[in-house]
């Protein structure tokens, strides 16, 4: 399959916002459905942090993952974003033909 969902976290529901807006209008990914807020329990430089944030599932073409993480790279404010761009199966073929239309070639 073609298609992959990209699942980034941010800081923040404006800043992802954003953020997903520059990946559509730059057709790097079709959408994004955004979840506010969520809970991100991690640990970073040795401490155990639990802090909001925010979530995006993007929709692109599994061959634009390193251009969408090349770019996430440049956007994002964390040292190391999360990136994880996850297997669709399948789906409705006129949606996964949708999403390939709205991206750009490789």
């Amino acid at each position: 399959m073609d298609v992959v969902e990209v699942v980034v976290t941010g800081p923040d529901a404006d800043w992802l916002a954003g953020y997903t807006r520059t990946l559509v209008e730059e057709r790097l990914a079709a959408c994004g459905h955004q979840l506010v807020p969520i809970r991100s329990v991690y640990r970073w430089e040795g401490r155990v942090h639990d802090e909001p944030e925010a979530r995006v599932a993007l929709h692109t073409r599994a061959a634009l993952v390193p251009a969408l993480t090349a770019r996430t790279a440049e956007l994002h404010p964390y040292d190391v974003p999360c990136v994880l761009a996850l297997t669709v199966a399948g789906g409705s073929p006129e949606y996964l033909r949708w999403v390939l239309a709205e991206t750009r070639e490789p």
